[in-house]
């Protein structure tokens, strides 16, 4: 099965810009590519109190400036008709249930059922603050807002209970254009987190890292679904790939880097594991819209993909 390849949508730092996210949505569904994927960033704190997960542990400069996931998949669903549109990943804590369910519901009925939904914890007790939400207690929190959304795309009327929230019998509607709901996709790398995803989710929002690693973590994910009675292989793993190729002329850009072949190296052996999609956020090393398609297009080419 050939892997299916994506695109990070410009939404931060230099790519926080309507043109570029106009531009590039468009060009990626009309070369190809089979989806687009936005993240969620609430602000980038002075005095960190949690270490970045990626990298040397400082968050990207780019990071400062972010713009909306939900807005952001709006528009380019408004300028494309066909490429698949995904959350990689939204914080699902900070938003109530029956709010984060219209949001999502919405965005698939503007783009006739092709959004992919991915969710995750979030790693910054400094953004939980800002959003209000206590970082105590947060997995619990987090199961529960999966419950909760699975109630309000499944059910009419909704009725919620839970110390957390409460939907008095109401009717939510519409209910997505997917059905029974789009699919859900979680992230994480913790044993939990990975027993979460064999447990419930449609897939694995994973990002590139070593192939033992990437095969060890996938392998959990199949035995806790094998666990709860679901078959393995429709457990799908997605791979966020945030490359900088050496020599990046983009002014915020991290040193270091690898060149466009020792990045599709690494993406060809990848999608040797049997991963069924990646996809690059270039918005760290690109300098405009066209040089990301332009490096996009090389890596596809490289990598075979």
């Amino acid at each position: 099965m050939a892997v299916r390849l994506g695109l990070g949508l410009p939404q931060y730092g230099r790519f926080a810009d309507p043109d570029a996210l106009v531009t590039v949505a468009r060009e990626a569904e009309a070369r190809g590519f089979t989806s687009l994927w936005v993240g969620d960033r609430l602000l980038t704190p002075l005095e960190p109190r949690d270490r970045y997960p990626g990298g040397n542990g400082t968050i990207p400069h780019a990071h400062r400036t972010f713009l909306d996931p939900f807005t952001v998949l709006a528009t380019a669903a408004a300028v494309t008709s066909r490429i698949r549109l995904g959350t990689s990943t939204l914080n699902a804590n900070w938003y109530p249930p029956a709010l984060l369910a219209r949001s999502l519901t919405t965005i698939d009925r503007l783009s006739s059922g092709r959004l992919e939904v991915g969710l995750g914890l979030g790693w910054s007790s400094d953004e939980y603050a800002a959003a209000g939400i206590p970082w105590e207690g947060r997995a619990a929190r987090f199961d529960a807002v999966l419950d909760a959304l699975e109630t309000i795309w499944r059910d009419d009327p909704v009725s919620l209970t839970d110390r957390r929230w409460s939907v008095a019998p109401s009717h939510i509607l519409p209910k997505p254009a997917q059905s029974p709901r789009p699919p859900v996709h979680l992230a994480g790398f913790s044993p939990a987190a990975l027993a979460r995803v064999g447990r419930r989710a449609d897939g694995w929002l994973a990002v590139a890292m070593p192939v033992p690693v990437l095969t060890a973590r996938w392998g959990t994910i199949r035995e806790s679904a094998e666990r709860n009675g679901r078959d393995p292989d429709e457990v799908r793993v997605i791979v966020r790939v945030n490359p900088i190729v050496a020599g990046s002329p983009a002014a915020d850009a991290p040193p270091g880097g690898r060149t466009v072949e020792e990045i599709a190296e690494h993406l060809g052996a990848t999608a040797e594991t049997g991963v069924h999609e990646m996809f690059l956020d270039l918005q760290q090393t690109a300098r405009d819209p066209a040089h990301l398609l332009d490096l996009a297009e090389a890596l596809r080419k490289a990598s075979g993909l």
